[in-house]
């Protein structure tokens, strides 16, 4: 089994944030947000944990214009892109922008009906706080909708995916690819995460080869 590698928990130098900016994200942006409303968005405010330049709040807001999304990320140059991105959408009355760290919310308990996350948790040394967090701002019966990568079994699965999912990128997007996959959790991983925390472990699944996804109601 691959050992995990961890990347900096922050991107936030401005290469980076142009760089992930400039990755097309938009497949699997849009698969996110299909999936996300087939799990039934109960109504009231959404958190997105993580948001990066907020292509994903967005696509969302696109497809659902009476959404209200407060958008978070820990680092300043990917909320500069994504303030610029949403105010280009025209968004920014349902988009709220907000510096934030995912493992210490200021919010009180049960303020969110969704709390969602693309891609956070392979940036969190210690993954289970973030999804604590996250669950204690969900409120009762609210949804928690995470996805983020899947950890290859060796350093073929690595190149492999990189080759085949980054292939049009520079050699820079490509090793960032590639560190964020050695820093992913395996499936097995995640299942334990979330048994801890009360949920079952039956609501993680792999939906692609890449990908795990959390998708659960909140007790």
């Amino acid at each position: 089994m691959l050992p995990r590698v961890l990347e900096p928990e922050v991107m936030d130098s401005a290469e980076e944030a142009h760089d992930y900016d400039a990755m097309d994200h938009a497949a699997v942006n849009a698969q996110f947000v299909t999936d996300l409303r087939a799990a039934g968005l109960p109504d009231g405010p959404l958190l997105d944990l993580g948001t990066g330049t907020a292509q994903i709040p967005i696509e969302l807001c696109r497809r659902e214009p009476t959404a209200r999304v407060v958008a978070t990320d820990l680092a300043r140059h990917m909320l500069a892109l994504a303030r610029e991105n949403v105010a280009r959408a025209g968004l920014t009355g349902n988009i709220e922008l907000r510096l934030g760290d995912g493992k210490r919310l200021g919010w009180p308990d049960g303020s969110f009906a969704t709390v969602m996350s693309n891609s956070i948790v392979h940036h969190i040394p210690e993954p289970a706080r973030v999804l604590a967090e996250a669950l204690r701002v969900a409120r009762r019966g609210g949804l928690l909708f995470f996805r983020d990568l899947l950890r290859p079994d060796d350093d073929a699965g690595v190149r492999w995916r990189v080759e085949t999912y980054a292939a049009g990128a520079n050699e820079r997007q490509r090793a960032l690819f590639d560190a964020s996959l050695r820093a992913a959790l395996t499936l097995a991983e995640v299942r334990a995460l979330v048994r801890e925390l009360g949920l079952c472990s039956e609501c993680v699944q792999a939906t692609s080869d890449r990908h795990w996804t959390l998708s659960a109601r909140v007790p």
